[in-house]
């Protein structure tokens, strides 16, 4: 998955052996860790035990749906009820009362190692019939009684670096594939979340090249890695991260950083895509905030439950609407934030809107959903070339491209000279903010608007030259 674990509402347990013709049913997660719980352990045992157990059963079905242990192997499922490679768990078993007043408490609640997100691969075995590396369901019994805590418990099977995340969020899980294939141009988490991976298998597969910087722009660098991988592990060497390569990554990245395994690398926050950093919120500026409020602008002019909002940089009172607005309309959280989650549908949104529709008001083209940058080709290229021409014959210090469809140095040296004269980050690439000012601007200069407070007026002005 994506970002950090959280509780998904249902799982997908086949009943059988992962290669087996088995059904698929959907399990409510509580309901599913309570059959666990009640077909390994006694109802009879110290509570210390029992809540110790439930801890490890927990973080172990959260191990497999976190790093998508059996989708990234191309199964259509998040755990089997076979003993032989997960836990027991028997429809319609009998589920005992003490064990369903525990897990009401703590089905929210999972074991981490310190320092390390995932929820920990916490292996066990009864201690009887079958041993292990990691908890004995007996042996937990006598140390109960001993009057340790389930904490306790835990630390004489796994270390004492290990933790208890309590009160993880509870949501609607997917699949972590996007549902479109990521390409040369595309920018995002989802990229960013590739390069990160690739990166990290890369240390183990040295012919694939690094990724430098891993920044959720969709590079040539990041396409020559991609294709590297492809050409490693037999894929169709295309580029393009698809369905297949998607989970290929996913599953060679669980497997160099032993996800599953006890002496897991574990995953860190530097793991994660972080594109955007941080949390985005009432008071807030900044070009991650012109983004958000571009996005939500263009979402408007579709939603009318979503009030429209300018792009100024300040998430004020009027963004922190516009925000709540989507996210009531979108079945998110409604708290104001835009976290991982609110971007994520931010952008696919707007991405439904984008492929469905070719202009905006002032009849200027949507942000093609990809950065621009040297080397690029398209449509795209020439509409933000044919933009900058035209802005070039007021603002004599932006030099002209030629409209060629062909993102050369002449376009980079245009876009660098636009994002200096209006005080953008001087990248010489074309993303989202640059190209809602070139739009912008361009709109405003066709269609005879006056030029806004503030704004160069394209000619040096002197004492001389100021009319009387």
């Amino acid at each position: 998955m994506t970002g950090t674990p959280f509780i998904p509402k249902t799982l997908v347990v086949h009943l059988g052996t992962p290669s087996s013709n088995a059904e698929n049913i959907y399990v409510d997660f509580p309901d599913y860790i309570k059959n666990v719980a009640s077909s390994e352990v006694y109802p009879t045992w110290p509570e210390s035990a029992l809540r110790a157990n439930i801890y490890a059963q927990i973080s172990y079905v959260l191990n497999r749906y976190y790093t998508e242990w059996y989708r990234s192997q191309g199964y259509d499922f998040d755990i089997t009820n076979s003993t032989q490679f997960d836990q027991s768990f028997v429809p319609g078993r009998e589920i005992y009362d003490t064990i369903s007043d525990i897990v009401d408490e703590i089905f929210n609640s999972y074991v981490v190692r310190r320092g390390s997100i995932e929820p920990y691969f916490t292996q066990y075995c009864n201690g009887t019939t079958s041993t292990c590396d990691g908890l004995s369901q007996w042996g937990t019994v006598p140390l109960a009684q001993q009057g340790l805590g389930p904490y306790d418990i835990l630390t004489r099977f796994y270390g004492d670096d290990i933790d208890i995340v309590t009160d993880a969020p509870v949501r609607n899980g997917q699949p972590s594939y996007p549902g479109r294939p990521l390409r040369l141009g595309d920018a995002g988490n989802d990229v960013q979340q590739i390069q990160i991976r690739l990166n990290r298998i890369s240390t183990n597969y040295p012919s694939i090249p690094k990724i430098n910087p891993a920044d959720g722009n969709f590079g040539v660098d990041t396409e020559e890695a991609v294709r590297a991988f492809q050409r490693t592990f037999r894929l169709t060497e295309d580029g393009i991260v698809g369905n297949a390569t998607w989970y290929r990554i996913t599953y060679l990245f669980n497997a160099v950083k032993r996800l599953s395994e006890l002496d897991s690398e574990g995953i860190k926050l530097e793991d994660l895509p972080r594109r955007y950093e941080g949390l985005l919120a009432l008071g807030d500026t900044g070009d991650s905030v012109r983004v958000i409020q571009y996005y939500l602008a263009v979402v408007a002019a579709y939603y009318a439950t979503v009030p429209q909002v300018a792009v100024n940089g300040l998430f004020d009172q009027q963004t922190d609407g516009a925000v709540r607005a989507f996210q009531q309309a979108f079945d998110l959280p409604v708290d104001g934030i835009v976290g991982r989650q609110t971007w994520q549908k931010l952008e696919d949104v707007y991405e439904s809107i984008r492929t469905s529709t070719e202009l905006i008001d002032g009849g200027v083209v949507l942000f093609p959903g990809r950065v621009l940058q040297a080397g690029f080709q398209g449509e795209d290229v020439a509409t933000i070339q044919e933009y900058l021409a035209y802005i070039a014959t007021v603002y004599p210090a932006i030099p002209a491209p030629a409209v060629t469809g062909v993102y050369g140095l002449e376009t980079v040296q245009a876009v660098e000279a636009f994002q200096r004269q209006f005080g953008l980050p001087e990248t010489g690439t074309v993303g989202v903010t640059t190209w809602d000012a070139i739009a912008s601007l361009y709109s405003d200069l066709r269609t005879g608007n006056t030029q806004r407070l503030g704004q160069f007026p394209g000619t040096e002005l002197s004492e001389e030259g100021v009319a009387e």
